[in-house]
């Protein structure tokens, strides 16, 4: 692991170096001749906030790749090139992104402002000992949470006024126009969620606790909290048995965390599969708002 690290962060250092003699001009004007703020992200919930919150008034470039699991992602040195020429790099945090400080570090670039998204969170601990020892202490899916999105949102915020203050105003209207709109979900739904019957429902990985604590909701999964293998035969029997006791009739999938385990549980209960929303990549051209409305649409229709 420390051998892999040191060579990607020399290599790094390298592209870095030729990266910024290469720019004579950090930020990007825009179609007025002003300049926009260079900020980097690290999956597509961070790149959304961003955008939300800085509008026209930023250029924001993705690191890691659609359709790639970020918790599987490995950096290479010129996914992080980027990084040299930043004002502002935007990561969620909570372990999520384990390569953010040496990455930071290996940058070089003085006027680089990093915020952790989930900065100031009530975070979910993990209780599993080898998930602890493998990923930290923490779930890190705050993003899917909206009382999360509305934490990460303000530090996003906090950190565009700190690189460009003469837009502070700006930001600010901008944030908290945002945060109308989450608090606006949040409500319609907190309602519909406290009087439904059931409260539990069944997805593809354990990415919902956050959201599930917004609404006093409980989730059972096939994968665990970093999607990682399949469940043992004696799991599987079990999750069979959860399903059949408590009349589940949906179980949720995702893309990029076995949708064919879910399609098996599905079928062995009667089930039918509706895909949810991780927002860790792009997809079907919706926006975070969008991915939230339908995630939680979908998941109160399998409560009743």
């Amino acid at each position: 692991m420390l051998k892999r690290w040191a060579a990607m962060l020399l290599c790094l250092i390298t592209v870095v170096s030729f990266s910024a003699c290469g720019s004579s001009n950090d930020n990007k004007a825009d179609n007025n001749g002003e300049s926009k703020i260079k900020v980097s992200v690290t999956f597509d919930a961070m790149k959304e906030f961003v955008s939300a919150v800085g509008k026209d008034k930023v250029e924001i470039s993705t690191i890691i790749p659609a359709g790639t699991e970020p918790h599987d992602f490995e950096p290479k040195a010129q996914d992080l090139a980027g990084l040299s020429t930043a004002s502002v790099f935007v990561y969620s945090g909570l372990g999520m992104e384990a390569w953010t400080e040496e990455a930071i570090k290996a940058a070089d670039n003085a006027k680089l402002i990093a915020v952790e998204a989930s900065k100031g969170a009530d975070a979910i601990k993990n209780t599993d000992p080898e998930e602890i020892e493998e990923h930290g202490q923490y779930d890190p899916h705050i993003w899917l949470s909206l009382k999360g999105a509305e934490l990460q949102v303000k530090n996003i915020k906090d950190a565009l006024v700190n690189a460009d203050p003469s837009n502070k105003d700006y930001y600010e209207k901008n944030c908290n126009d945002f945060i109308s709109q989450l608090e606006k979900l949040y409500n319609e739904y907190n309602g519909k969620f406290q009087s439904a019957n059931k409260k539990s429902f069944v997805t593809g990985h354990a990415a919902f606790g956050y959201l599930c604590r917004d609404f006093g909701l409980e989730q059972n999964s096939v994968e665990d909290t970093f999607a990682e293998g399949e469940p043992s035969a004696q799991q599987l029997t079990e999750l069979v048995e959860y399903c059949r006791e408590n009349k589940v009739t949906t179980i949720f999938a995702e893309e990029m965390a076995s949708p064919d385990v879910s399609k098996t549980l599905a079928n062995e209960v009667g089930a039918k599969v509706e895909t949810i929303y991780t927002i860790e990549s792009s997809e079907d051209d919706m926006t975070y708002l969008d991915r939230m409305t339908d995630n939680l649409s979908k998941i109160y229709d399998s409560l009743k």
